[in-house]
């Protein structure tokens, strides 16, 4: 499928629009996800706009530390602004004495909602959005089968995706990554041993949806249990991956405490298998991130699993209740195992297993669908 990246409006732009009415926006996501581009599109500019401020530009630090913006602009962008460590408290005295005529929004390749060096002081005053890669639905509305190839092959993020070489997939792979850890991790955190990071990193494709074992990765790195731990959190903070813990509903022995890592960057992930359920799990991420931050309801991604290692791939929780699950196969495959087992002793509703095949049927006498992924993502309407 050839596409193009062309003037498209992301999922998320009518949203951030709404709330800059409100209150600050924060936007956050991957390095290279989009942020920028959507929010000078929404600033009606490029990045010499001059209500356009960098961080990361140090006469654009200047200008922001002695307050001199634009005249008569309502809106300003600031991007990667979290860098400065009293950003918080610089952010809440400006809009506090500015909100009436002006509207502020924040990008940053970071977890803005988990640098609070400011402690509590933009509480009430923030709507948080997560920026999510393109996903199969945000990338061609009929979720034809070139285009979810398209997204298995290249990935979500606009760059490789819209560019469709393998040449440029792979240096952009390596530069990304070179710029996280070498840049992001330098300006947010601190980090000694920044190699056996780096190889942490590396490491983390092919443990995509097996339980993640810290002791494993502390043996292998030679470091102490609770450094791994941290680098792992430091790793989601920067957008990396993102961990999915167990789902425990009653009448089941299910597991506790082994959480599942998955990458931003599906694309990283070699096993065909491993790949299409990071991309499933990707989806559903987002979907979760989507209704909280657009609608308010409490969203949570996790996993099913017992202790005789029956194990359905996904469970979408609303306000702690199951909405459904989904367990992801590459071929089409006929209902047995888990899916039967767990959909006779739990709550969860509706059972879902997708596949990249053709075949479309409903159990005769068990709540599950089997269907292809593209079927799935249409018909819940999946952003």
């Amino acid at each position: 499928m050839k596409t193009t990246a062309g003037p498209r409006e992301r999922y998320l732009t009518p949203f951030v629009k709404k709330d800059l009415e409100e209150k600050i926006v924060l936007l956050a996501g991957p390095r290279q996800v989009g942020k920028t581009t959507l929010a000078l599109r929404i600033l009606g500019g490029d990045e010499s706009h001059p209500a356009y401020f960098n961080w990361d530009y140090e006469e654009d630090q200047r200008k922001l530390l002695r307050s001199e913006f634009p005249p008569r602009e309502p809106l300003l962008v600031l991007d990667e602004i979290h860098k400065y460590r009293r950003w918080r408290n610089w952010l809440k005295g400006l809009y506090d004495k500015t909100k009436s005529f002006r509207h502020y929004l924040v990008t940053g390749s970071a977890r803005l909602d988990l640098y609070q060096r400011g402690g509590d002081a933009m509480t009430g005053r923030t709507h948080l959005h997560r920026l999510h890669p393109f996903s199969l639905r945000e990338l061609d509305a009929s979720c034809s089968p070139a285009a979810l190839e398209t997204l298995l092959r290249f990935g979500g993020f606009p760059e490789p995706l819209f560019a469709q070489s393998d040449t440029r997939h792979r240096r952009w792979q390596r530069e990304r990554m070179q710029q996280v850890i070498r840049e992001d991790l330098r300006d947010l955190e601190r980090v000694e041993e920044i190699a056996l990071l780096a190889r942490l990193a590396e490491r983390l494709p092919d443990l995509v949806g097996s339980p993640l074992s810290v002791n494993a990765l502390r043996e292998d790195l030679q470091v102490a249990h609770r450094t791994v731990q941290n680098w792992l959190l430091i790793l989601e903070r920067l957008f990396v991956l993102f961990r999915i813990s167990p789902f425990g509903p009653p009448r089941i022995r299910a597991v506790k405490k082994e959480q599942k890592a998955y990458l931003w960057d599906w694309s990283s992930v070699t096993d065909p298998g491993a790949r299409f359920e990071n991309l499933v799990a990707s989806q559903l991420l987002k979907y979760c991130d989507f209704v909280e931050q657009t609608q308010g309801y409490p969203m949570e991604l996790r996993y099913l699993r017992d202790v005789e290692r029956r194990e359905v791939d996904f469970v979408v929780l609303q306000g702690g209740k199951p909405l459904f699950a989904v367990e992801c196969k590459l071929q089409e495959s006929p209902v047995s195992g888990a899916l039967p087992y767990f959909s006779q002793r739990t709550q969860i509703p509706k059972f879902y297993l997708v596949h990249l095949g053709r075949k479309d049927y409903e159990h005769p006498s068990l709540p599950i669908r089997v269907c292809p992924f593209q079927t799935f993502v249409k018909e819940l309407r999946l952003p």
